[in-house]
């Protein structure tokens, strides 16, 4: 996937624990910190939005404006997996950096951070509301918790940065546009504060939304197979540190602490907490964000049951759709072929499909294994794997901005 537009980049990373109270977002891993009301659409919940709005793009071509801006970028966690993912999407991207500082905390400040990138080594600077202010466009790969106090501060007033943020705290807030730039990029042009999906509804609609064009969905089924990446590091430490020591004959049974159960040689139905309807609000997230992004009814049938494996990256979905008008396989399969950001995977013959293994550090989300339903007269089955922490955040984060730039939602500052 190529990276659209040419941009320049300040990035503010915050270490594991800061004085300023905020830690880096693991993909979904601090979920569990974020209030109840964070996980259920606004619509529902009392109170209104304040959420900063932009006024109407410029009339110049994006290539032009392109060619003209050179925008200053903050992340804040960027020493978070996410954070660090969206540092090297950017060192991969035609991106181009005018200026680079790293914002962390109190006990961070004056460290020197080795991106490994072009970006090279950075000095970390005291985060500071009025200069993260000064960026153009702000990513924020943090908890929940820190986006509910800064964000809307960071975005406010014609001053204000664009923010896209990582976490779920503005996901479901009807004021505040939850994107997938290949479907929905116009919603930018209405906010300066845009949310990104939760990593499973982004990778799963990769693949729904060419197919729903198509044939029209009426009701999807998935069942997820979920990395322990997906907890974060002390997920995956626990997954290698546990297996070794089975392995190794040092004890029977694993154990745990960052899983509900152990691990190693299992799988888990069980991701984030329960809800009072059975699902888990990672299963609860796909039905919200799935009707949202796609301008769905709020009734519109979605359900997933999402299961925790003992991999360490990539997850991967099983996905059943029913659809309004009769399925062609060749169709849905050029369709696939076609979409931006899909790679199909789907040569049975030569037991070639999606996996965990091969769709790990890749951009594109990978779909095979498509057949017709044998349930669903009008209906079809695949899988889906994906890097949840590039196509899942880090990457679709990096190309919101892109269509920001290209739709002049975002905008160069200019020093008085």
């Amino acid at each position: 996937m190529k990276f659209a537009g040419a941009a320049s980049f300040l990035l503010l990373a915050a270490s594991a624990q800061t004085a300023l109270g905020f830690s880096p977002v693991h993909s979904h891993a601090a979920a569990s910190s974020i209030s109840r009301t964070a996980f259920v659409p606004r619509s529902t919940a009392a109170g209104s939005s304040s959420v900063p709005r932009v006024s109407s793009p410029r009339a110049s071509s994006s290539a032009s404006r392109s060619a003209m801006s050179m925008y200053t970028v903050g992340v804040v966690g960027a020493t978070g997996a996410v954070g660090k993912e969206i540092v090297g999407c950017l060192d991969k991207s035609s991106l181009s950096v005018e200026r680079l500082r790293i914002f962390g905390s109190a006990r961070s400040a004056g460290s020197v951070r080795k991106t490994e990138t072009k970006f090279g080594d950075v000095e970390v600077e005291l985060f500071d509301l009025d200069e993260a202010r000064k960026c153009d466009v702000v990513f924020l790969a943090v908890s929940g918790d820190f986006s509910l106090e800064w964000a809307e501060k960071l975005a406010e007033g014609e001053d204000g940065a664009v923010v896209i943020d990582n976490s779920s705290a503005f996901r479901y807030d009807p004021d505040v546009p939850l994107v997938v730039p290949e479907i929905n990029a116009d919603a930018c042009k209405t906010s300066k504060l845009i949310a990104n999906p939760n990593c499973t509804t982004a990778i799963g609609l990769m693949a729904l939304w060419p197919l729903h064009k198509l044939f029209k969905l009426k009701r999807v089924l998935m069942s997820t197979y979920q990395a322990a990446s997906g907890a974060g590091q002390p997920g995956m430490d626990e997954l290698w540190s546990e297996t070794k020591a089975v392995v190794n004959g040092e004890k029977d049974r694993a154990d745990h602490k960052v899983f509900a159960h152990p691990l190693p040689f299992n799988v888990i139905p069980h991701i984030d907490k329960f809800q009072e309807n059975g699902y888990t609000k990672e299963e609860m997230k796909v039905t919200w964000e799935t009707r949202k992004i796609c301008g769905l009814p709020d009734d519109f049938p979605v359900s997933c049951t999402a299961v925790r494996i003992p991999t360490s990256r990539a997850h991967s979905e099983s996905i059943v759709v029913e659809t309004e008008l009769p399925v062609d396989l060749d169709a849905a399969r050029a369709a696939l072929a076609e979409a931006p950001g899909v790679k199909l995977v789907d040569d049975t013959s030569k037991d070639q499909y999606p996996m965990p293994i091969s769709a790990t550090g890749q951009y594109d989300v990978e779909v095979g294994r498509v057949r017709k339903s044998l349930v669903f007269e009008n209906g079809l089955e695949f899988f889906v794997s994906g890097d949840q922490l590039l196509r899942g955040a880090a990457l679709n984060a990096v190309l919101v901005a892109e269509a920001m730039d290209k739709n002049g939602s975002l905008k160069e500052k200019v020093e008085a």
